[in-house]
């Protein structure tokens, strides 16, 4: 059965085209750079830290 695994697993990764890949790269990106905007935006005691050079 491991051996069934790694064909269908490269018949995933063959099919797979760097427009697809470029694609879904951005959208994680975007996600996380959402996130961390986020959650900076939301971390007060960091921007006290900032505020006083602490």
């Amino acid at each position: 059965m491991r051996r069934a695994v790694s064909e269908n697993a490269a018949l995933i990764y063959q099919h797979s085209d760097d427009d697809g890949q470029r694609e879904l790269a951005a959208g994680l990106d975007e996600t996380v750079r959402a996130e961390r905007a986020k959650s900076h935006k939301d971390d007060s005691a960091h921007h006290k830290e900032e505020a006083t050079g602490s």
